[in-house]
């Protein structure tokens, strides 16, 4: 466990001074387990990513039924291969016509950058709106939307005509005009602390882009497949993107990203010029197969049903003087504590007491709770108890 420890650190690249270092031997399900046996709840889900559980029996059947098949074989978009061409079909069914046909990308940030180019090719115009403390990535593209000037001032010049608008302030909308592309909103904001949108926010956006020629693109790369009690985060809010971007918990625990428009809008990128995108893993067979048998066994085993309960019971559990309000949605949950020290306490108590939780980007005072939609009601009551154990300590 130590050589594997001082070899990370010493050969693989880091996005902090300090990661929690956890050895990882093996997960099943809503646990993962260190190299000296000990078991951790995870409340983390690979930050959303993991949403059928770790190792799921389907998805992992499923990969190595497609791994004796064939693996990659060509570049994206050439040949027809079972596995994309199943997903993307079956995508279609859940979706709107408008949002019927499928370009699947190899991340969420690469999945931003297509719908990006996908809304200039389309509007003919170069101004993208986003919204303050918004997170879609960090890709350059992406992160030229990204609202939080600390994390982007280092790798400046970015992209040139991007504008920012408060997430559910109507009142910025009239920032949106005839010189807009697209606006790009997270339909829950992540980083700033599960902000989910109000008094009908996101379709008054979508109606002042239609007034004026815009587009909406919606990032559901962390409130899709799921996570909020649909399937997608939209359904929620009466509302249909023009282009909807997804990833994360697409995979069952592989990498993925995919976006998804009309037929018409998605023409644009087969000419003038031929490949308007170009991705040479997007649609592997192997991450395809897993994604497929993500989407079927979160239908078939009625895990997003599921989750409107598993959300009253955190929300009935995690009550405490040091909790000033828990945001979010469905299996995306942040409670927001008195102070950061406090936030920062029950992260790093909770992992020595055998449960994973992590941070939010901008919102300091808030935990990340993000389980699989697989967990047990009795794991989260024990998970839960770890909790308030901790704040009862401090």
């Amino acid at each position: 466990m130590k050589k594997l420890q001082e070899d990370f650190l010493k050969f693989q690249a880091k996005t902090t001074p300090y990661p929690l270092g956890i050895v990882v031997d093996h997960a099943k399900g809503s646990y993962v387990y260190d190299t000296d046996g000990k078991a951790y709840l995870d409340f983390i889900a690979g930050v959303s990513a993991c949403s059928v559980g770790h190792c799921h029996p389907n998805v992992v059947e499923a990969i190595k039924t497609q791994a004796e098949r064939y693996l990659h074989v060509m570049v994206y978009g050439e040949f027809a291969q079972e596995p994309a061409v199943d997903l993307a079909k079956e995508l279609a069914a859940e979706l709107p016509e408008s949002l019927g046909v499928t370009y699947l990308v190899n991340s969420g940030t690469e999945a931003i950058e297509g719908a990006l180019k996908l809304t200039k090719r389309v509007t003919g115009r170069g101004e993208l709106i986003a919204a303050h403390n918004a997170y879609h990535g960090s890709t350059h593209g992406a992160l030229s939307l990204l609202g939080a000037e600390q994390q982007k001032k280092a790798y400046r010049p970015l992209l040139p005509g991007i504008q920012f608008i408060q997430f559910n302030n109507a009142d910025d909308l009239d920032k949106i005009t005839t010189k807009t592309a697209a606006v790009l909103l997270e339909t829950i904001q992540g980083g700033a602390g599960f902000i989910v949108p109000q008094n009908g926010y996101l379709k008054k956006v979508k109606e002042r882009c239609k007034a004026v020629g815009a587009l909406l693109i919606l990032d559901e790369i962390q409130p899709g497949f799921g996570r909020t009690g649909k399937l997608f985060g939209f359904q929620q809010y009466d509302v249909v993107p023009d282009i909807l971007v997804m990833g994360k918990g697409m995979g069952g625990g592989l990498p993925i990203g995919a976006f998804s428009s009309s037929a018409a809008h998605m023409d644009h990128l087969t000419e003038n010029p031929k490949l308007g995108h170009i991705t040479t893993f997007g649609g592997n067979a192997i991450i395809a197969t897993a994604a497929l048998a993500t989407l079927r066994t979160l239908k078939e085993e009625q895990l997003i049903e599921a989750v409107v309960e598993k959300e009253k019971l955190f929300r009935s559990l995690l009550k405490h003087p040091k909790i000033k309000q828990i945001n979010g949605t469905g299996l995306m949950l942040a409670p927001i504590f008195e102070t950061e020290e406090i936030a920062n306490t029950v992260v790093l108590k909770a992992m020595e007491k055998g449960l994973l939780l992590f941070w939010l980007l901008w919102e300091k005072k808030a935990v990340r709770i993000s389980p699989p939609l697989t967990i047990s009601l009795d794991e989260i009551r024990n998970g839960c108890a770890i909790i308030s154990e901790i704040l009862d300590s401090i």
